[in-house]
């Protein structure tokens, strides 16, 4: 699969870099696979957490460019590489079978957009060697479709952001004028390929989360997306709408216009309002969230709180034992 990084055209930006041969793409990554962290994680949805928590693996790097990331420390770093180490397949699969030992209720891939070839590798590896859990694509749905059909064996349950439907938007906050329309694209395909909710007792094993941050100051977006999950997504899938917007440096290091304060409670109540108006009532709705002590560190060899995860792997540490 090398093919596919040298020119790298994974994902819609088809940057063009050969990866392959070591330059960087857009995504600040080379045709290696870098892992940041691995825990059991309990701050997903209901159904993906469940009892034992969810397996989560950060991938290092990341095709969009949002302006305000959370994950700044292993999306982008500017000239330096972001925090993470590159991991082969042997050792991909060994963290898999590492958080299935520990209970793991599924494999959440997080942000690996970028890296699709070596991650199913990594997943078949996994199951050659054991691995039983369903897998999680956790992602922007910022794929390309070749990138998108390579999953289509490999994930069982597709999380997908849907940031915003504006281009405007999408140019300014995401450096992504065609997001939308990519965006769009790609979770119709998932909702064809795992469009029907299953579940294991109240764990999801096959289907389609979609997730929606609302940003402050920018209502017009979350309604235009709201409408769209009602006609397009509606009784295919879970919506996960969240309030957690955090002010925070642009990750790019440049000045920008994005909100510089949380979610207000008069927002949140017009958008709570939206939900009813478009008869929206499978999936989740977050609480208002205002405060920043959730945001991850992944300096830390556990990057969230001891409430929220157990830390499996990270990139500081040794490699686990190859399969």
């Amino acid at each position: 699969m090398d093919r596919l990084y040298g020119p790298c055209l994974l994902c819609p930006r088809k940057c063009g870099a050969d990866r392959s041969s070591g330059a960087r793409g857009f995504c600040g990554e080379r045709a290696e696979l870098r892992v940041a962290s691995a825990s059991i994680h309990r701050g997903e949805e209901p159904p993906i957490t469940g009892d034992g928590g969810s397996g989560t693996i950060f991938i290092t790097g990341c095709n969009l460019g949002c302006v305000f990331c959370q994950n700044r420390q292993i999306s982008h770093t500017g000239p330096s590489p972001a925090l993470g180490r590159a991991v082969s397949s042997a050792e991909f699969a060994c963290i898999c079978l590492k958080l299935q030992e520990m209970g793991a209720e599924n494999i959440n891939i997080v942000t690996g957009s970028h890296a699709v070839p070596a991650i199913v590798q990594g997943i078949c590896a996994a199951r050659n060697a054991g691995l039983k859990l369903p897998v999680l694509w956790n992602s922007s749905a910022y794929e390309g479709l070749e990138a998108l059909a390579l999953l289509e064996e490999t994930v069982d349950v597709y999380l997908p952001d849907l940031k915003t439907l504006d281009a405007d938007l999408a140019r300014r906050f995401f450096r992504a004028p065609d997001y939308p329309d990519c965006a769009a694209r790609d979770i119709l395909r998932m909702l064809e390929v795992r469009g029907e909710l299953r579940y294991s007792g109240a764990v999801l094993v096959s289907g389609v989360i979609i997730r929606h941050l609302v940003l402050p100051g920018c209502l017009e977006s979350t309604r235009q997306t709201l409408r769209w999950f009602a006609d397009h997504a509606q009784g295919r899938a879970l919506l996960s709408l969240m309030t957690q917007y955090t002010p925070m440096k642009g990750a790019f290091q440049r000045e920008d216009d994005s909100p510089g304060r949380f979610l207000n409670e008069a927002e949140y109540e017009t958008v709570l309002g939206w939900l009813d108006e478009f008869s929206i009532e499978d999936g989740f709705c977050q609480g208002l969230v205002t405060g920043n002590g959730w945001l991850p560190d992944f300096s830390r060899q556990n990057p969230f709180s001891s409430a929220l995860s157990v830390p499996v792997w990270h990139w500081s540490c040794l490699p686990l034992n190859a399969v």
